[in-house]
């Protein structure tokens, strides 16, 4: 439904002519022609914001910035209705030039330096997030029939309390607050495009009454330095979910590792591919790790930590787990080489009972003692929802181990543990165990030892027909659902799998074959 308006709105000289007895039931495409006509006069259109009622400031704002008008645009930030203007969403439906997009900016600079605010002046929160406030633009065009409370115009007071705006940060009550800018932002080789450097131009001049904010922060192969002269500018205690994938050496990380520990919101932080340096100088290296793990104890709102190709991570992973000050629910650490001692620590670690993700996909089991990860698997089994343990090395032992503890797994919905060396005997085993698993629906398994042919990891499909209908059966007797993956080891000869259910999805070596 449309936002309430007056039975019949009317307006002053021209501008009454072109927005004409217009009701709450007027057609939007009325009010898309009335839109375009006033803006083609762009002086009038800005003479007539004053007068024109928040209701219509969305829809002919759109038509402008798609127009790419923009001294209409400029104006109409500055005397935008609204707690929070979501430009980032219409950034997405109409790719902005730049001169539109430094027209919006300049009207918030226009903004922030008057000593005596507008009338109007509602604005707190310049949202450029492209994935926020989605249905905003589409309901003021009328093709949506509720509006978004969030985005209400309010009753202009002297001094007022900002309301809280999704992603935004609550300020301390003052007479006006500085006015907030969210952006996601990716960080990467080559210096920041034209419109991110324009903006932080801009913050850099307003500092303080222009607050850049930064929800989710990517950071990839750009210089050192550069990344250090951006994040100056950002409210680092903004920063909620970080993923630093880099082929960093470790002494990089250390430099980076200040700005991590003033991301005190942090929930979700992503390492990759950080690597140490041959034949470093003695103590450095320990030194490094020492600087980065002491950043996790300011970490307090941490919910998800994924670790991948890390290399300094053997032996140091307690030194990590130590700094963890909140229950992780998801743990992922990939690629990574671990020790039987590293395990220990996590098996030991207060902060890792109530896991609901548990992620070791590529980490070297073979040569370890399974039982760690049984006590780790039997902690979180109250929580466990999602456990992956694709390419571990784990032998039949091993994994028959790990079984009781998996029993008792009571929420767990997705299980993958291909690409380990395991028989159709303990296959048959795991089936037993789990058939308690109401929740359990997505299983990988990795073909069986006797499906291959060779050492060389060559596939029998016959025996692989064979065993995949065997398993299906087993499936059946138990009452369970009977859809069976199976996952065969990598190709030796070009990498890809094959899956099997039933039929076989091939690598393109078999296909070619």
């Amino acid at each position: 439904m449309w936002p309430r308006l007056p039975q019949e709105v009317f307006f002053q000289d021209s501008f009454r002519s072109r927005f004409f007895r217009m009701g709450i039931r007027a057609p939007p495409q009325l009010l898309e022609l009335a839109g375009r006509s006033l803006l083609r006069d762009e002086a009038l259109a800005i003479t007539a914001l004053e007068e024109l009622p928040a209701e219509l400031f969305p829809p002919l704002f759109s038509m402008a910035f798609a127009g790419m008008r923009s001294q209409a645009l400029k104006a109409m930030v500055q005397a935008w209705p609204f707690p929070c203007l979501p430009l980032g969403a219409l950034m997405k439906e109409h790719k902005p030039h730049l001169e539109t997009f430094q027209a919006a900016i300049d009207g918030l600079d226009v903004l922030l330096a008057q000593e005596v605010r507008p009338r109007r002046w509602k604005l707190q929160v310049l949202d450029l997030r492209r994935d926020a406030h989605q249905d905003f633009w589409t309901v003021w065009s009328g093709t949506r029939p509720r509006v978004c409370s969030l985005l209400e115009p309010e009753a202009a007071q002297p001094v007022r309390k900002r309301p809280r705006v999704e992603g935004a940060r609550a300020w301390p009550e003052q007479t006006w607050a500085p006015v907030e800018v969210l952006i996601d932002l990716c960080l990467k080789e080559g210096t920041p495009d034209a419109s991110l450097s324009y903006l932080l131009k801009k913050v850099k001049q307003r500092r303080g009454s222009l607050l850049l904010c930064c929800q989710k922060l990517r950071v990839f192969a750009m210089p050192m330095q550069n990344i250090r002269k951006i994040l100056k500018l950002v409210q680092l205690d903004s920063v909620q979910d970080l993923e630093v994938n880099c082929t960093w050496k470790l002494a990089t990380l250390g430099r980076f590792a200040p700005h991590l520990g003033q991301m005190v919101s942090l929930r979700r932080l992503l390492l990759s591919h950080i690597h140490m340096t041959p034949h470093a100088i003695p103590g450095k290296e320990e030194h490094c790790v020492s600087q980065l793990t002491a950043q996790f104890t300011s970490l307090q709102h941490l919910q998800e930590l994924y670790l991948d190709s890390i290399s300094f991570l053997e032996g140091h992973l307690g030194q990590v787990l130590r700094c963890l000050k909140n229950p992780l629910e998801t743990l992922s650490i990939t690629n990574c080489m671990i020790s039987e001692s590293d395990l220990m620590h996590l098996s030991q670690c207060p902060s890792l009972s109530q896991l609901k993700d548990l992620g070791l996909s590529g980490v070297n089991l073979t040569s370890v003692s399974s039982e760690p990860l049984r006590v780790l698997i039997e902690k979180a089994s109250a929580t466990l929802q999602d456990l992956d343990l694709d390419e571990c090395g784990i032998m039949d032992s091993q994994f028959s181990a790990l079984l009781p503890a998996l029993s008792h797994c009571s929420q767990l919905t997705t299980f993958s543990f291909c690409g380990n060396p395991i028989s159709m005997a303990v296959l048959e085993s795991l089936l037993h165990h789990t058939v308690g698993l109401s929740k359990l629906s997505h299983v990988l398994y990795p073909a069986p030892l006797e499906s291959y042919e060779d050492v060389h990891g060559t596939l029998h499909l016959g025996r692989l027909a064979h065993l995949h209908a065997r398993l299906k059966q087993m499936l059946q007797e138990l009452g369970q659902p009977s859809v069976v993956w199976f996952s065969a080891n990598p190709c030796p000869h070009c990498g890809d799998r094959t899956f099997y259910n039933p039929e076989p999805i091939l690598c393109p070596c078999y296909m070619a074959a």
